[in-house]
């Protein structure tokens, strides 16, 4: 599972001009994408890295500050362009094994107490932020 977090002061998610999700107060954007290889237990763990990962202002966590989170499932962070001009998507897993582990991963951060926002998954999502900072991190596991 790979997430690219951004600290936001504010961001949204919308799907055919309706906003799905929004977060108005400082807090983390998040692009997750799930390769082959992922299970419930790699879920879990990404969801205890994002929550506790000390990137808000003065080293503290989205779990510290009760900071809300967006995520959004975005297939295209396992894109592979290191040959020619097309990127690949051969290492992001198709739809049927990704949604039930994003949806899991979004549960995961629920249950920590996290409040999280999410995107729709397999729509086509404009996502509107403002990068605190900037601070953007990839997070593999």
């Amino acid at each position: 599972m790979r997430a690219v977090l951004q600290r936001v002061t504010e961001a949204s998610v919308s799907v055919d001009g309706e906003v799905i999700g929004r977060i108005d107060r400082p807090g983390l954007c998040v692009l997750v994408g799930v390769t082959h290889t992922d299970d419930e237990d790699v879920a879990e763990r990404m969801a205890a890295k994002i929550h506790e990962l000390r990137v808000l202002r003065d080293e503290r966590s989205a779990a510290d500050e009760g900071a809300p989170l967006l995520v959004v499932s975005q297939f295209t962070v396992y894109g592979d362009a290191r040959k020619g001009r097309r990127p690949t998507w051969n290492a992001a897993a198709g739809g049927d094994r990704a949604e039930p582990l994003v949806q899991h991963l979004v549960a995961a951060l629920r249950a920590r107490g996290a409040h999280v926002e999410t995107g729709r998954f397999g729509a086509d999502m404009q996502v509107a932020l403002v990068n605190d900072g900037p601070v953007t991190l990839v997070v593999d596991l």
